[in-house]
């Protein structure tokens, strides 16, 4: 082959490369509710979703379910309200059909030793024991609950994975990936992204989504009857909990402090929303 057929080859190749990339950007932006921020969503939510209740499933097979009624009831109980807040607001704002078919599900694993939450796409939530002293009531549970329903409904964990994807395998490899290579799709859906890619263009959406889930998680525990001004008091028993951090440049949460400061300004919006439970 000559240098010139070589050349024109390869800039057939970019274009087509480079047209891969547009149109993906063009189809996949999606913007989350009440930020109304754009984010990137390469995945199908069927896939997702399919993605999410193995995943589910996997972590409750390997894990210790709480037999606790009592706290297993408040954490059903909390969750199924934040639920019930996430469908109205997406129905209020026409994003209703990104969660009709969510099927919601909240269990507690018991780890005292684990301060921690999640929702995963679908509506799959776990809770861990560790986390309820510092939630402490339904109240300080709702800041939480809230924030983790609202990375789901926010679809960041399909913006983290399609970050993800496109730093393994760029956009014409993406479809291949998903469909051939079910284990690193599964490990990018579990991990968002690997050791190398944390630094730069990756990792600062992921304190985006943070921030953007403290904002959302607000107005929903709010809409839930839940009053948003807990999430101070919350925030600062997280902080009073001390133990080691890493750097906030390095670190996917708002440092407490800028968090604190963030939430105190978001407050005023979210309390448009509460009606006190009765």
């Amino acid at each position: 082959m000559t240098n010139s057929a070589s050349r024109r080859r390869f800039g057939t190749a970019a274009m087509f490369a480079l047209s891969v990339c547009l149109a993906l950007l063009i189809v996949s932006c999606a913007s989350a509710p009440v930020t109304e921020r754009r984010g990137l969503h390469l995945v199908p939510d069927s896939e997702m979703t399919a993605m999410s209740y193995q995943e589910y499933g996997k972590v409750l097979k390997n894990s210790k379910l709480s037999t606790d009624m009592a706290k297993v009831n408040m954490v059903r109980r909390v969750g199924q309200r934040i639920a019930a807040a996430s469908e109205e607001l997406l129905e209020e704002t026409g994003r209703g059909g990104d969660i009709r078919n969510y099927k919601w599900e909240f269990n507690l694993i018991e780890d005292d030793k684990t301060v921690n939450a999640w929702c995963m796409p679908g509506g799959k939530v776990a809770v861990y024991t560790g986390l309820l002293p510092i939630a402490q009531d339904e109240n300080g549970l709702a800041v939480v609950m809230g924030h983790e329903v609202a990375h789901a409904i926010a679809k960041h964990g399909n913006e983290r994975m399609s970050q993800g994807l496109l730093a393994q395998f760029g956009a014409i490899g993406l479809s291949l990936a998903l469909a051939r290579s079910p284990g690193v799709t599964s490990d990018i859906f579990m991990q968002a992204y690997g050791v190398g890619t944390q630094v730069g263009f990756l990792l600062p959406y992921s304190r985006i989504h943070e921030s953007e889930a403290d904002r959302i998680g607000l107005v929903l525990m709010a809409k839930a009857g839940y009053d948003p001004r807990g999430a101070v008091a919350l925030w600062q028993r997280m902080n009073a909990r001390g133990g080691s951090r890493p750097p906030e440049f390095l670190s996917t949460h708002p440092a407490p402090e800028s968090r604190i400061r963030d939430i105190e300004s978001r407050i005023p919006e979210a309390m448009q929303y509460y009606k006190a439970r009765r």
